[in-house]
């Protein structure tokens, strides 16, 4: 918003350039007391004036060159470089609030995950102790489960810890009041879309047309051409034009004279400013070429860093999970009945939390490569 509001104020600086300088009014010349051996003249107001002497003189001053033009084009470039600026803050804004929403929904996730096993491990725990006081196993095998039970809980906990970082982020983010819990209810999945070399070519083209950024850098390069036109302006001098009266100053009574007058350009000829704004022009040739490399090597990294996520991904189907689901379920009961070992089912357990991890983590990676895409090339996909 404030950003937006710095569009508004560029604007108002056009509005202010089209105004031409105000005039300048001077009255010079009175006398306050009546001096001797004055000429007799006739009042001016009532009966003031006859010994009094007064000058004046009205000056506007006209903008040789095309200041004044190259002056409201200059503020018109910044009105369009604000715009930019906007458009890449909400680019910027946009990226955040994904990439957050995307932490929190893998934090999320793996919240319920943890949960689900701190749940099962919790009522086997439990189990565990009763035996224990009935004797029927020893005090090792109970210390073992109850502390996967307390590394669990540790982890939930410490997961809870960031969660509340992202909330934190994300209200800000959403002008939210601190009273209010975000839930992402959408679970992680792969982003839509199968793309080619073709788009990769199609999206490097765009974005020097598209990308913020470059729009910024290439209207800054407009504006340095613009001002190098107004500083090769400024060397012409103004022309002051003048309307003046003088009563009582002169041979003649009342006195009605125009004149002209403007800078002799002997010593300044603004050598310095255009000599500044020429090697600006050059700098910010320099700082959009810059720009355009940079996106298009920023959109091939990325690219190839999605391609490779997203073929783990694919590899990863809804199948391997759901047979990694069906497996913890036959091996918790397999050692309820006592028919594997308490390592085995450790085992398999850690197995199953680091799998279902890779699983979330490589969700989580191809939606924020996925979103890097999209903020290099400059727009949604």
């Amino acid at each position: 918003m404030v950003q937006r509001l710095e569009i508004s104020q560029a604007e108002a600086r056009v509005l202010q350039a089209k105004y031409w300088p105000n005039p300048t009014l001077t009255v010079d010349e009175v006398n306050l007391w009546r001096t001797y051996d004055i000429e007799s003249q006739p009042a001016l107001i009532g009966n003031w004036g006859k010994s009094s002497q007064v000058s004046v003189q009205v000056e506007q001053v006209i903008k040789t060159a095309g200041k004044r033009r190259k002056s409201i084009e200059l503020q018109k470039i910044e009105v369009d470089g604000e715009k930019y600026e906007w458009q890449e803050v909400l680019r910027e804004l946009k990226k955040l609030l994904r990439h957050t929403m995307t932490e929190l929904a893998y934090n999320q996730e793996l919240q319920r995950l943890y949960g689900s096993q701190i749940s099962s491990i919790t009522k086997l725990t439990a189990s565990y102790k009763n035996q224990l006081t009935s004797g029927n196993i020893s005090k090792a095998e109970y210390i073992r489960l109850k502390a996967q039970e307390v590394e669990f809980r540790k982890k939930q906990v410490s997961l809870q810890q960031e969660a509340e970082e992202q909330q934190t982020e994300l209200k800000a983010l959403l002008m939210m009041p601190a009273d209010r819990y975000v839930v992402i209810t959408d679970p992680l999945k792969q982003p839509p879309g199968n793309f080619s070399e073709l788009d990769l070519q199609q999206w490097i083209t765009e974005s020097a047309e598209n990308r913020p950024d470059i729009l910024l850098a290439r209207n800054q390069e407009k504006h340095a051409l613009k001002n190098l036109e107004l500083q090769n302006a400024l060397k012409t001098p103004d022309l002051t034009f003048s309307v003046g009266y003088d009563r009582g100053g002169n041979i003649m009574k009342d006195f009605i004279g125009v004149g002209v007058s403007l800078d002799l350009p002997v010593f300044d000829r603004n050598k310095g400013n255009i000599q500044d704004a020429r090697i600006e022009v050059d700098k910010t040739g320099y700082e959009t070429r810059k720009n355009v490399v940079k996106s298009q090597n920023e959109i091939s990294s990325v690219y190839q860093n999605y391609l490779r996520t997203k073929k783990i991904s694919d590899e990863l189907d809804d199948e391997y999970e759901s047979t990694l689901d069906s497996l913890l379920i036959s091996h918790e009961k397999n050692f309820r009945l006592r028919n594997i070992s308490m390592l085995e089912y450790m085992d398999f357990l850690e197995t199953f939390i680091d799998n279902k991890t890779i699983i979330l983590e490589t969700k989580k990676e191809l939606n924020e490569y996925f979103e890097n895409l999209q903020y290099a090339v400059g727009k949604d996909l």
